[in-house]
C-alpha cells in the first residue's frame, strides 16, 4: 500500500487527477481467452502514447460480469504489472455477492492497485435503502485500507442521493465516486461533499464543462480517452490540459472540434452492442479489441463496415 487508511483521502486528492479510462478486456479465439499480450500492448499505447493518467480495470466496460473470479484477479495483476509507475489503477470489485467483493478488494490491495471501485448493489426491497447502503459500504471499507470509489448508476435500479453520498464520504477510505446521474445531482454532490469526496462522471461530452464550472480534477471514466484519440491526435488530452491551465477559450475550441468524432461514434453504434462496437473501433485504430463474451452480441459484417466508414469520415487523425 502506498498510503494508510487515514491517508486515503489525501492521497487520492493528490494523485487521482487527469484523464482515466475504463479498459475494455480483449478476448481472443474460439474460447474467448483473455488476450494478455494484447492488453499489455493496449496499456503501452494508452499510457505511453496517449498520456492517459489512470485505468479502470475489469468494470462493466471490461465485461466483469462474464469473467470468473480468477480472471478478474488476473486482470488486476496484469494491470498493475503493465502500468508500473506510469499510471494509476482502480480495480472494479463490484458484485452482488459480498464475499466476492471483499475477496476482490483484498486482492486488489495486495496486488498494489491504487484504488478500488464498488458499484451500488441491486436491491430488491427499497424500504430502508439509505441505511442498507450505508451499512453495505461501511462493511466493505472496514475490510481493507485501500481507497474506495463509490459507483451509482441506473443499472442498480435506483440512484444514490447526493445526501447519502455525502454521508458515505465520511467513511475514512471512501475517496471518490463515479456518479452516473443527471448533472444537477452531481453538481449538488460536488457542492455538498467539498474536498471530502472526488466527484466525477463518465460523460466525455460534459467533462470540459465540469472542469471549468465545477473545478473537477479527474475524468472517471469511460472509453473515449482511447477511442477518440490516436498517437497523432490527442485532442481530449490537449483540451483537458488547457482547461486545467485556465486557457479556457483554447480548450473549448479543441473540445468542440471533437464533435464529428463523437457523432461518428454515437451513430455507428448498433443497439444492444456497445461493447462489440467499442472493441471493433479499437481494432480499427490498431489496438487489441477482440471479441465479446456471451451474453453480449457480436457485430455483423454490415455493422463493421459502418464503423469503418464512420471512423474514416470522423476527422480523427492517424487512423
Amino acid at each position: 500500500m502506498k498510503y494508510s487508511r487515514s491517508e486515503a483521502k489525501t492521497y487520492a486528492r493528490t494523485n487521482m487527477k487527469g484523464v482515466w479510462a475504463a479498459a475494455l478486456t480483449p478476448f481472443k479465439g474460439p474460447e474467448r481467452a483473455i488476450d494478455e499480450a494484447g492488453f499489455q500492448r493496449n496499456v503501452d499505447h494508452w499510457v505511453g502514447k496517449l498520456g492517459i493518467d489512470g485505468l479502470f480495470i475489469a468494470g462493466k466496460q471490461g465485461e466483469f460480469f462474464s469473467m470468473s473470479l480468477a480472471e478478474r484477479k488476473r486482470m488486476f495483476d496484469l494491470a498493475v504489472e503493465a502500468t508500473g509507475k506510469r499510471a494509476g489503477t482502480i480495480m472494479s470489485c463490484s458484485d452482488q455477492n459480498m464475499d466476492t467483493v471483499i475477496e476482490l478488494a483484498k486482492h486488489a490491495q495486495k496486488a498494489g492497485a491504487d484504488y478500488i471501485v464498488v458499484h451500488a448493489p441491486v436491491l430488491h426491497f427499497l424500504k430502508a435503502q439509505d441505511e442498507t447502503l450505508f451499512n453495505y459500504y461501511s462493511h466493505v471499507a472496514r475490510q481493507v485500507d485501500i481507497g474506495i470509489a463509490l459507483w451509482s448508476h441506473p443499472d442498480s435500479g435506483y440512484l444514490m442521493s447526493p445526501q447519502l453520498c455525502t454521508r458515505l464520504a465520511e467513511i475514512p477510505n471512501v475517496v471518490a465516486i463515479k456518479y452516473s446521474v443527471p448533472r444537477p445531482m452531481y453538481s449538488e454532490l460536488t457542492r455538498l461533499a467539498g474536498d471530502n469526496l472526488i466527484v466525477s462522471t463518465a460523460s466525455e461530452e460534459e467533462w470540459f464543462d465540469n472542469i471549468v464550472e465545477l473545478k473537477w480534477q479527474v475524468y472517471l471514466c469511460s472509453n473515449p480517452p482511447f477511442l477518440f484519440q490516436t498517437a497523432a491526435d490527442k485532442r481530449m488530452r490537449d483540451y483537458t490540459d488547457l482547461a486545467f491551465a485556465g486557457r479556457i477559450d483554447e480548450a473549448k475550441r479543441i473540445r468542440d472540434s471533437l464533435e464529428p468524432v463523437r457523432e461518428a461514434f454515437k451513430h455507428s453504434r448498433p443497439a444492444e452492442k456497445p461493447h462489440a462496437h467499442a472493441k471493433y473501433w479499437q481494432d480499427c485504430l490498431g489496438q487489441a479489441g477482440g471479441e465479446v463474451r456471451m451474453p453480449l452480441l457480436g457485430l455483423t459484417d454490415a455493422e463493421k463496415k459502418a464503423i469503418e466508414t464512420a471512423i474514416a469520415g470522423s476527422g480523427l487523425k492517424g487512423v
